[in-house]
């Protein structure tokens, strides 16, 4: 939600298990304004790891592109990585 307006959406479509862009859908206000940093970011092969890494001013529309990008990388933890490593920890403090 940025300057009051609540409705829309960004779909960032990416190969199954890796950030790289393959393309972007954005409904909202300002959505030409949100494109170029995804555009730059497919032309030179960035991915979205690179888009969450970058500091978006707050609160202003590029930080949805920092959501998107924040979004995808919960979406695609590794879930077997993080179980072992919870119940490592939880040995090592008992």
């Amino acid at each position: 939600m940025t300057e009051s307006a609540n409705n829309g959406f960004i779909k960032v479509i990416t190969p199954k298990g890796k950030d790289k862009i393959l393309g972007v859908t954005i409904v909202a206000e300002h959505a030409g304004d949100l494109m170029p940093e995804f555009i730059l970011a497919m032309k030179h092969g960035l991915g979205l790891n690179k888009i969450l890494g970058t500091i978006h001013m707050y609160p202003t529309w590029a930080e949805a592109n920092k959501y998107a990008a924040g979004e995808w990388k919960r979406n695609h933890a590794p879930e077997t990585v993080l179980n072992w490593l919870e119940k490592y920890h939880t040995w090592r403090r008992g």
